[in-house]
């Protein structure tokens, strides 16, 4: 049964026309931005791209068209992100609104919340970060201690989240917080809608090997959130996120990190490659379309409004497996060495993704997270 969860699904023609104008929306539109910019890819935080993206009606396409979206299919958002990421267009501003914050409001906000916030997040104008991860807690996300108390203005919340990309740059947070008391280590969890501008919040950046700040620390001291921040039901907290998690950890941006550092390395290599160059972009190629193919399949089942959690998590997990190697093989290929400045496109590329690749496997779940999860799925544990 689990094997039937990778079986292949072509993308559908009225998806695949999308793609052309992609490319030529791309080429217009990053034709300023150097190789290295575009290493960035979906770590690029660019608002007004993602306002351009907006008005094209391509962020939050599979949203219903009351709402601003555009009734799309999995697929036809597939494409477009795939196009993106594969031109290392700049999608961080809208990254997360676009992925999963704006379907988790479709299918457990209200009305109201609904009207408030998807068709703010389809024209590219509403930003989120995901406040899962806390300190003390390493991998394990049931371990959580933040807290959420009942009050006559709504819900106090206190705790502290950590590594929450673009915290210091979005306008909302959705937060996975304890609510109540339960037995079940995985109950008394709630997910909340924190505005990020609100009294009592602390955002502090956290920078990387390559200098950049793209995770945070958030503190949260006495919030006071209205009763409306409530996003599905108190208490199924656990359930609602680790449904968000499948649209997390399955799609192109899972093996596609890395492709301007494919063309850097391709273009460096030349018309004329050893029989070791040969050989291993064989391999990499290779890998690259099995991964491209699973990704698809996990998207069929999203499309079908299924769970796919224990196949996403295999997407994910060899997908970085797939992204750290990637540097690592570009060394052993081509003699030119890394350089932070002053070298070549390929050499300033390498150099960058060199340092940003340990990050591929924190990400969306830690390599150790994942393979319980798939161990869980298969009966193994």
């Amino acid at each position: 049964m689990f094997i039937e969860q990778f079986r292949y699904h072509p993308i559908p023609a009225e998806a695949e026309s999308l793609r052309s104008q992609v490319r030529e929306f791309v080429a217009e539109n990053l034709q300023h931005l150097s190789l290295r910019k575009r290493a960035d890819s979906w770590m690029g935080f660019d608002a007004e791209f993602s306002r351009k993206l907006g008005e094209r009606g391509w962020i939050g396409m599979a949203l219903p068209t009351e709402y601003g979206g555009a009734d799309a299919s999995a697929f036809a958002r597939y494409v477009i992100i795939e196009e993106l990421l594969a031109a290392g267009a700049p999608v961080s501003a809208h990254w997360f609104s676009d992925r999963q914050s704006g379907l988790q409001i479709l299918r457990h906000g209200t009305e109201q919340q609904r009207q408030f916030y998807l068709p703010a997040i389809c024209r590219g104008e509403c930003f989120f970060s995901i406040g899962m991860s806390e300190p003390n807690s390493g991998s394990d996300l049931a371990s959580i201690k933040s807290k959420a108390v009942k009050n006559e203005g709504g819900w106090l919340l206190n705790g502290q989240k950590v590594w929450t990309t673009n915290a210091h740059r979005s306008h909302y947070m959705i937060a996975l917080v304890r609510s109540g008391e339960s037995d079940n280590r995985h109950g008394g969890m709630s997910q909340f809608i924190v505005d990020l501008r609100l009294p009592g919040i602390t955002v502090r950046p956290i920078k990387d090997l390559t200098g950049s700040e793209h995770f945070n620390e958030v503190f949260l001291d006495n919030v006071q959130l209205p009763p409306e921040s409530l996003l599905g039901q108190e208490g199924e907290g656990w359930s609602q996120v680790t449904g968000e998690l499948a649209m997390e950890r399955s799609g192109p941006e899972r093996f596609l990190s890395c492709m301007i550092l494919m063309y850097t390395m391709l273009a460096e290599i030349g018309s004329k490659p050893n029989v070791l160059q040969q050989r291993e972009v064989g391999r990499i190629s290779a890998r690259l379309m099995t991964l491209r193919q699973m990704s698809l399949a996990v998207t069929h089942l999203l499309d079908q409004g299924e769970n796919p959690s224990v196949a996403a998590s295999c997407v994910k997990d060899l997908g970085a497996v797939f992204e750290q190697e990637l540097p690592e093989i570009a060394q052993l290929l081509c003699d030119a060495e890394p350089t932070a400045s002053g070298g070549t496109d390929y050499a300033l590329v390498l150099a960058h993704l060199t340092q940003q690749a340990p990050s591929f496997s924190l990400r969306g779940g830690t390599r150790e997270i994942l393979r319980g999860i798939i161990a869980r799925g298969l009966g193994l544990r």
